[in-house]
C-alpha cells in the first residue's frame, strides 16, 4: 500500500494542474529579466555579454520546455522535475555573479577593516591555525559540505510528507537564493580566501587593509583551504571550489543563509526530527565558513541574520498573494 501510495504520488494525474508559471519560475524570470537589461546597458564593459544572454535564452527555454511537459502530463514527477531543474540551474547563475559584479568596486578593504574593528583580529585568519587538528578540520568541512545534500533533503521531505506546501517551500528557498545573487551583484565583496592573498598575509597580519581596486576583474587565485589535507570532506570541498568557485559573493554569506533557511523550513513542519537533524549542520556550517576562509565572521552572522528575515518574507508574501 506504501508503494503503491508513493507511484500516486509520482504519476497520478492532478485534478486541478497549475496553468501558468509557479511562482519559484517567476523569480527566475523576474531575476533573468532584469540582468538582462543590466547586461544590455553595460553591454561594452563585460568579457562575454553575448554568452551571458545566450545562457538566459537557453535557461527561459528550459523552463518553458518543464512547464510545458506539466501541463501535458501534470503530476507529481513534472512538479518536481520543475523544481529539481531551476535548484539545479543555480550552479550556472552563481558564476554569472562574477561577471557582473566586475562592473562595480570591490569593498573586500572595507569588510575586512570592520572585521578588525569589531573582533581586533581576523577571526578567519586565526581559527583555523588555532584548531589545526584534523577532527576538526573534518568536521568544518563536513558542515561546509552538507550545502546541497540539506536542501535535497528539505524539499523531498516537503514533497513526500507536505505535499501541499512543496511549492512553497521551492518558492522561499529559490526566492532566497536570488536575493542574495543581486546583493552579491551590487556589492561585490570576495572574501578572505581571495582578499588575503592579493593584499598580502603580512598586511593583514599587521592590520593593513589595501584597496585592491579591480585586481579580481582579471585575478581569480585563492589561498589553499586550511585544514587537515588528507581528509576526505577536506577533498570534497576542495574539489568544489576549485570547480566552481569565483572571487565573488561574500557577504552576506550565502551557504549560513540559505541553511538557515532549510532550518526555518524543517521548524515550520514542526517535524522536529528533520529539525534536530539539521540544527548541528547550521552550526557546523556557520563555523566552517570562517573556518575555511570563505567569509568573515561578519558575513557569517549577515547570513544568519538575512536567511531568517528572506524565510519570514517569502513565506508572508506567499501566504499574502496565494
Amino acid at each position: 500500500m506504501k508503494n503503491k501510495g508513493l507511484l500516486n504520488r509520482f504519476f497520478a494525474i492532478e485534478k486541478q494542474p497549475v496553468e501558468g508559471f509557479m511562482a519559484f519560475e517567476w523569480v527566475v524570470l523576474g531575476y533573468l529579466t532584469f540582468t538582462l537589461a543590466l547586461i544590455f546597458f553595460t553591454y561594452t564593459r563585460l568579457q562575454y555579454p553575448d554568452e551571458m544572454v545566450w545562457g538566459r535564452m537557453r535557461i527561459a527555454a528550459v523552463t518553458l520546455a518543464m512547464w510545458g511537459a506539466y501541463r501535458l502530463v501534470p503530476c507529481g514527477i513534472t512538479r518536481l522535475a520543475r523544481v529539481v531543474v531551476q535548484m539545479a540551474l543555480l550552479a550556472w547563475w552563481y558564476p554569472d555573479t562574477y561577471e557582473l559584479n566586475c562592473l562595480f568596486p570591490n569593498y573586500d578593504h572595507l569588510f575586512a577593516g570592520y572585521e578588525q574593528s569589531l573582533f581586533g583580529m581576523q577571526p578567519a585568519l586565526v581559527f583555523a591555525q588555532q584548531f589545526p587538528q584534523a577532527v576538526v578540520s573534518e568536521l568544518m568541512c563536513l558542515g561546509y559540505a552538507s550545502y546541497y545534500p540539506l536542501m535535497a533533503v528539505v524539499l523531498l521531505y516537503y514533497f513526500f510528507c507536505r505535499n501541499q506546501e512543496f511549492e512553497r517551500a521551492a518558492y522561499i528557498l529559490i526566492g532566497s537564493f536570488f536575493v542574495y545573487y543581486l546583493i552579491f551583484v551590487f556589492l561585490p565583496v570576495t572574501g578572505p580566501q581571495y582578499y588575503y592573498l592579493a593584499a598580502g598575509i603580512d598586511n593583514i597580519s599587521k592590520g593593513v587593509f589595501p584597496n585592491v581596486g579591480d585586481y579580481f576583474c582579471t585575478h581569480q587565485e585563492a589561498l589553499p583551504i586550511p585544514g587537515w589535507k588528507e581528509g576526505f570532506f577536506y577533498h570534497m570541498v576542495e574539489n568544489a571550489h576549485a570547480a566552481g568557485e569565483r572571487p565573488t559573493a561574500a557577504f552576506p554569506s550565502s551557504h549560513v543563509g540559505i541553511t538557515m533557511v532549510l532550518l526555518c523550513l524543517a521548524v515550520h513542519t514542526r517535524s522536529w526530527r528533520l529539525t534536530a537533524f539539521i540544527v548541528p549542520f547550521f552550526l557546523l556550517m556557520f563555523a566552517a565558513t570562517v573556518y575555511i576562509q570563505a567569509h568573515y565572521l561578519i558575513d557569517a552572522i549577515a547570513g544568519l541574520l538575512s536567511g531568517l528575515l528572506f524565510f519570514t518574507v517569502f513565506l508572508y508574501s506567499k501566504q499574502h498573494y496565494s
